[in-house]
């Protein structure tokens, strides 16, 4: 195989940002998708210049004209679909969060391993330049003993007839938008935390609109997320260390609007310059180096279980009012 031929599974809008990728990418063609009726994925195939549309998800998997899936699904569907393709032979890309349990993760990943096929999450910023550079400075000692980490992702969510919204559906501000920064302070951090306390506000809905947490990690580390879907868009992290603290103001999407400043601890501020690159190429081009070329996927699957397994102590704190050890 010299390129892999990628399908879509739904037509979410999230799509619209992975198409540009994979056809940006050297090693990469879309070939596929497949909605719930023929005349949706006929009418979406039209409008993308996508060669294939398939009226069923079960249709595409059983076809022979895509080797990996990505999957953009509703939340709650993540786990089922994606064990579903791979069982059909297909790669898969699984878009954030993975799954909404641990069981479903753990049911993902035996099918992973017993079909060995490739299996990653889907976080676009972990594999851009900004976050490489942040994960340097950490990793070189730039900024001393890490000793705080504070990540925000906010947006209005406008319209209350949203997926995001339901219950039913995985919706939530955590699961959404705040497993951002759960992921950078497990990433920072080098794994998940010993333990965490929640606060959430819980709308007529049912999910949580607004969602604050701590995650403790030992020897003074602390963590501090927040999301919300009640106010303006507005992102950013800080890393906070012995020797200085390093700030970016769009670390998890819009980054080709980014500043990224380290504040060491005598001098000036440095400006860090961050390279220019699509955002979502870099984890096209992972899935096609784990696919074509064996390497491991950057983010592994134990990392992914951690992000889950980290958002549900979150959540059984917010909803008990006191700490929950992992």
């Amino acid at each position: 195989m010299e390129k892999v031929r990628w399908g879509l599974l739904s037509t979410a809008n999230i799509n619209r940002r992975v198409i540009p990728a994979i056809r940006q990418s050297a090693r990469g063609e879309l070939t596929a998708v497949a909605s719930r009726s023929q005349e949706s994925a006929d009418s979406y195939a039209h409008h993308w210049d996508i060669p294939h549309a398939f009226a069923s998800y079960e249709a595409m998997l059983a076809s022979d004209v895509v080797d990996a899936v990505y999957i953009s699904l509703p939340n709650q569907l993540h786990a089922e679909w994606t064990i579903r393709a791979l069982q059909a032979g297909k790669h898969v890309l699984c878009e954030k969060p993975f799954a909404l349990t641990l069981a479903d993760v753990d049911r993902m990943m035996a099918a992973a391993h017993d079909t060995g096929l490739v299996l990653t999450e889907a976080f676009m910023y972990r594999h851009h330049p900004q976050m490489k550079l942040v994960e340097a400075f950490v990793r070189d000692g730039r900024l001393g003993d890490i000793s705080l980490i504070q990540s925000v992702f906010n947006f209005q969510l406008k319209s209350r007839d949203n997926i995001r919204l339901s219950p039913e559906l995985g919706g939530g501000s955590l699961w959404d938008v705040g497993i951002y920064p759960v992921s950078f302070a497990q990433c920072v951090m080098g794994g998940p935390p010993e333990w965490v306390f929640g606060f959430q506000e819980v709308g007529d809905t049912g999910v949580d609109e607004f969602f604050a947490g701590q995650l403790h990690y030992g020897h003074g580390r602390v963590a501090q997320i927040s999301s919300s879907f009640r106010t303006p868009f507005h992102t950013r992290s800080v890393v906070v260390g012995s020797k200085g603290r390093l700030r970016m103001s769009r670390p998890f999407t819009n980054v080709e609007e980014s500043e990224m400043v380290f504040y060491p601890d005598s001098g000036e501020p440095e400006y860090v310059d961050i390279p220019e690159e699509p955002l979502y190429l870099g984890e096209i081009e992972d899935m096609h180096a784990a696919i074509l070329d064996g390497k491991p996927p950057y983010i592994s699957l134990a990392e992914t279980r951690n992000h889950v397994r980290t958002v549900l102590a979150l959540y059984e704190s917010a909803a008990a009012g006191k700490p929950v050890f992992l």
